[in-house]
């Protein structure tokens, strides 16, 4: 199966290390820009409000993660991989900054064959 978000080991590290700290209702959304830098951030369920303007991409670490339409239509060609970089916090508005980390968002660009799977199962 293809998926259009994937984690990687230290993310889903941070992610165990966030829900136990803030509890099991968390998700993702994906910044556009801006004084939020273009990341991942995470939030606890009711500080982001997921709306008809955003599609859910998948899970990482059993969390919903969740872009705008109007974004996913640039990123739609690109499987997105989360990762975790040290930093000194702030400039973030997600949960993960107060632990001295953040999110950082990579991708690869899907295969002919990768984006023909992904056609039948576009998000929105």
């Amino acid at each position: 199966m293809v998926e259009r978000v994937i984690a990687t080991p230290a993310t889903l590290e941070l992610i165990e290390l966030l829900r136990a700290k803030h509890g099991p209702h968390l998700f993702f959304h994906q910044s556009g820009g801006c004084c939020d830098n273009s990341a991942a951030n995470c939030y606890i369920e009711g500080e982001l409000t997921i709306g008809p303007g955003d599609v859910q991409l998948g899970t990482i670490g059993g969390l919903p993660f969740y872009m705008s339409v109007s974004q996913f239509a640039y990123w739609k060609h690109t499987q997105l991989i989360i990762d975790v970089i040290e930093t000194h916090g702030g400039g973030t508005f997600s949960l993960e900054g107060p632990e001295g980390k953040a999110f950082l968002t990579r991708s690869r660009v899907f295969t002919d064959a990768e984006l023909a799977t992904l056609r039948t199962s576009e998000p929105g």
